[in-house]
């Protein structure tokens, strides 16, 4: 069979589809997603969703070898358009063979995002997958800590201050690195690199990283960086990071670590 898996979406939701992705594969298999996201696509071919004029069906005129791409498919499993409804009516009119998930999980599903995912794929059934994002970096460790103080929200974010605070412990056992995205404020001295791959390998080095609920801190934990997720209003039995060496904290309105 040959199948097509469209997943747009952040950094985190896509990291957290990672393994209902890979049960989907099959001997032919593709996955287009946001530009950013595809060079974390290490077991498939992956395309980025704005070069595939996705976009423009149903808005205005299509590439024209886009209905071709789309009708070599066999199956196509689509987190993209499922909230919208004209989107859906287009494919089924062209008969085109889309199945939607909703992208996000629902308010009080009371399950983590990426059980939700296996569970909308039949995973269960289907493959062997223990719902833990993994991306294979093969780096030595070496002796530094990263901190990413910033995330998609501010209101995600610990205050800036409280992380230079732990800066300053951490740096009596080892040395720290600060790291930004590429839509993060400007940061002193702080590494940015814009290649998720190239950054999940220089995460992958580190002993240790501490960060909000972020892309980046996903990423982290999916390369296997032992990792200190700090997580205020958004809640962690939903979106935390998963991985044997993944600690979550809260913190109150305050800022206080609870």
């Amino acid at each position: 069979m040959r199948r097509l898996a469209i997943r747009p979406g952040g950094i985190g939701d896509f990291i957290l589809s990672l393994p209902a992705l890979e049960c989907l594969r099959t001997d032919s298999f593709e996955i287009w997603t946001a530009a950013r996201n595809v060079p974390l696509v290490r077991f498939a071919p992956a395309r980025s969703i704005g070069d595939t004029g996705l976009d423009l069906l149903g808005i205005a005129e299509p590439p024209p070898n886009l209905l071709a791409s789309l009708r070599s498919f066999d199956s196509i499993v689509s987190w993209y358009g499922s909230n919208r409804p004209e989107f859906r009516d287009l494919v089924t009119r062209l008969d085109l063979p889309f199945t939607f998930f909703p992208a996000l999980p629902p308010e009080g599903a009371g399950c983590h995002a990426a059980d939700f995912y296996l569970e909308q794929v039949g995973a269960a059934a289907t493959c062997s997958s223990d719902a833990i994002p993994r991306i294979a970096c093969h780096q030595p460790r070496e002796n530094f800590a990263v901190i990413h103080p910033f995330s998609g929200s501010p209101a995600k974010n610990w205050p800036l201050e409280k992380f230079r605070a732990l800066a300053r412990q951490l740096e009596r056992r080892f040395p720290v690195q600060w790291c930004r995205g590429e839509d993060d404020p400007p940061l002193e001295r702080a590494v940015r690199i814009d290649d998720l791959y190239e950054l999940a390998c220089w995460l992958a080095r580190a002993v240790l990283y501490v960060g909000n609920d972020s892309g980046i801190t996903h990423l982290a934990a999916a390369a296997g960086t032992p990792v200190l997720a700090l997580f205020g209003p958004t809640d962690p039995r939903v979106w935390a990071p998963r991985g044997p060496n993944v600690r979550i904290a809260r913190w109150n309105p305050a800022g206080a670590l609870q």
